[in-house]
C-alpha cells in the first residue's frame, strides 16, 4: 500500500510538474490568441518615455488588436500610485519595468506578484531574475562614463573617479543626485566605499553640476552645458551619438563599473494578464533582445557592437542587495544631502 501510495504520488508530481512547465512556456501565438481577448495592455515604465515608445508601437503592429497604454515616469513617482490601487483593490496597471529592485522584492514579499517564466527563462543569467519568477529583468544598464567629444580629447578622458577632480574639470562636471535617483546613489557609494568620503569633499569643490535624470546628464554632455561625467547610462549616450551629437562613452580601467537589470514583474491581479505574458515573453525573446541598443539578460545575446560582453568588464552587480538594505540607503541618502542639499529642478523624462 505505501509504495501504491509513493508511486501515485510520484506520477501526479511529475504531471503537475508538466502542467507548470507548460504554463510557463505558452507559445506567443497561444498567448496572444488569449491577449486579444482581453484587448489592452497597461505598463508602467520607469524613467524617459522614449525608452518605451518604439517598442509599444512595434509591439502593437506585431500584435494587431491590442492597445498598449504606457505610462512613463520615475519610478518613485509612479509607485505609491499602484501601492494605493493594491491596497485599495483597484490595480490598473498589468506590468511594470523599473530600476527599483527594492520594490519587487518588498511586493514578492507581500504576494502580490505572478509567477511566470516565459521562453528563454534558462538562458537569462540568474543574478537578473527571481528564481521563482516573479520578476525578472528584461535588459542590462551600466553607469559608465560619458564626454563631449568637441570638449575632450580621447587622451585626456578620466580613468578613474579621482580623475574627476582635476582643475580642468571644474564647474564641467554633472551627475543626477545620489540622493535622489537609486543606482547613482549606489555609484557613488561604489567611489566612497574605495576612496573614502574625502572623495565629496573634494569633489565639492569642484563646483559639479547637478540634474535629476539620467537623460538630462546625456543630453548636458552633448550639448557641452557639462563635458564630463562619470553617471551616464551608456546606452541612452550611445543612443544620442547615433543621431550625430557630439558624444561618446567610456569606461574605467580602475573603479568597477555599477549595473542593474531594469526588471519587470506582473501583478496577480493584473486585469489583462495574457498581454502581460505576451510582452515580457516577446520582448525578451532573442530577436528582440539583440536590438535593444544595450546588454542583454540573456546569455545567449551578444552585446551591442562596440561594447564587450556585460560580464568582461569588472562590475558592481550587487544593486539589488544594495538597495534593499533600506536602513544603509536612508543613510546614504542623507549624508548626500548634507552635501549637496534637496534636489531641485523638474525631472528629465522627455
Amino acid at each position: 500500500m505505501r509504495l501504491f501510495k509513493f508511486l501515485v504520488r510520484s506520477v501526479l508530481a511529475i504531471a503537475l510538474t508538466g502542467v507548470a512547465a507548460k504554463a510557463n512556456a505558452q507559445s506567443i501565438d497561444e498567448l496572444y490568441q488569449a491577449a486579444k481577448k482581453e484587448g489592452t495592455l497597461s505598463l508602467n515604465g520607469g524613467g524617459p518615455a522614449g525608452l518605451y515608445e518604439p517598442w509599444v508601437l512595434e509591439f502593437e503592429q506585431r500584435f494587431p488588436g491590442i492597445k498598449v497604454k504606457l505610462t512613463a515616469d520615475f519610478s518613485n513617482i509612479l509607485v505609491p500610485i499602484i501601492d494605493r490601487e493594491i491596497a485599495e483593490r483597484k490595480l490598473s496597471v498589468d506590468l511594470t519595468i523599473f530600476q527599483t529592485l527594492q520594490d519587487y522584492v518588498r511586493w514578492k514579499k507581500q504576494g502580490v506578484l505572478m509567477s511566470f517564466k516565459p521562453q528563454g527563462w534558462n538562458q537569462i543569467h540568474q543574478s537578473f531574475k527571481d528564481p521563482d519568477g516573479q520578476y525578472v529583468g528584461v535588459a542590462v544598464y551600466a553607469l559608465s562614463y560619458a564626454y563631449n567629444t568637441q570638449a575632450i580629447a580621447g587622451i585626456d578622458l578620466p580613468r578613474s573617479a579621482q580623475d574627476f577632480l582635476k582643475p580642468e574639470f571644474n564647474g564641467k562636471v554633472i551627475t543626477c543626485y545620489p540622493n535622489d535617483d537609486d543606482v547613482t546613489l549606489y555609484l557613488f557609494y561604489t567611489i566612497v566605499q574605495k576612496y573614502g568620503w574625502k572623495f565629496m569633499d573634494k569633489y565639492m569643490a569642484t563646483n559639479p553640476q547637478w540634474v535629476r535624470g539620467h537623460l538630462g546628464v546625456a543630453r548636458a554632455v552633448a550639448s557641452g552645458q557639462a563635458e564630463v561625467t562619470f553617471d551616464t547610462m551608456t546606452n541612452v549616450s550611445l543612443g544620442i551619438k547615433t543621431n550625430n551629437q557630439p558624444t561618446d562613452v567610456a569606461f574605467s580601467n580602475v573603479d568597477p563599473l555599477p549595473i542593474w537589470p531594469q526588471t519587470t514583474a506582473i501583478f496577480k491581479d493584473a486585469p489583462h494578464p495574457n498581454a502581460a505574458k505576451l510582452y515580457i515573453t516577446w520582448f525578451l525573446a532573442k530577436e528582440q533582445q539583440s536590438r535593444t541598443g544595450t546588454w542583454s539578460t540573456r546569455l545567449d545575446v551578444p552585446p551591442p557592437s562596440g561594447l564587450k560582453p556585460i560580464f568582461d568588464y569588472h562590475l558592481a552587480n550587487d544593486f539589488r542587495n544594495f538597495i534593499t538594505n533600506e536602513k544603509l540607503a536612508e543613510e546614504l541618502r542623507k549624508r548626500f544631502e548634507g552635501y549637496i542639499g534637496k534636489p531641485k529642478g523638474d525631472p528629465v523624462i522627455h
